[in-house]
């Protein structure tokens, strides 16, 4: 299986920090962030930056006015939506080739319209059906490291080498 880039992409982020600390995950695993417009804050916001500290120049970052433009750009590209209305577990899905991840806003999650549309990659993260959801950095960290790792973890320092180094 080889995985050519891993892809995380916020439908209408509304939280800074939330941002800010996936920017951080995407930065140290190489993955590319794409924000769909509007944000619920500025770029310039000292909460994203703060969240982000010193990876925001090591980010690969993207930014649309519409998710059809995303659509568009990549057209062989793998999409799963991540939503707490999907039947298929997230660790069910094969994240080989283009992968996109795909999460929305804090409050409302991703549009109906664009989950139905896309029923078949539609993919949840178990927990307790009595409450709501995780903390949107929190469920990118989780899927993306799922995805990582059905790919061997490519390009990214193993626990073995860790250990290999000096302290």
């Amino acid at each position: 299986i080889y995985m050519q880039k891993l892809n995380i992409v916020l439908h209408e982020p509304e939280i800074p920090q939330n941002t800010g600390n996936i920017s951080r995950t995407c930065a140290v695993t190489g993955a590319a962030l794409h924000i769909i417009r509007p944000m619920g804050f500025t770029v310039t916001d000292a909460h994203l930056k703060r969240a982000g500290l010193d990876y925001w120049n090591k980010l690969e970052l993207y930014y649309y006015d519409h998710i059809d433009e995303l659509f568009d750009r990549y057209p062989s590209g793998k999409f799963f939506f991540f939503t707490t209305k999907a039947k298929k577990c997230y660790t069910e899905a094969d994240y080989s080739g283009e992968v996109f991840l795909v999460f929305g806003k804090e409050t409302k999650g991703l549009p109906a319209e664009l989950l139905k549309a896309n029923s078949e990659s539609c993919v949840r993260i178990p927990m307790l059906e009595t409450l709501r959801s995780l903390n949107l950095s929190n469920t990118v960290a989780i899927a993306a490291y799922e995805a990582l790792r059905q790919n061997g973890f490519k390009g990214l320092e193993t626990k073995s080498e860790y250990f290999k180094r000096e302290i």
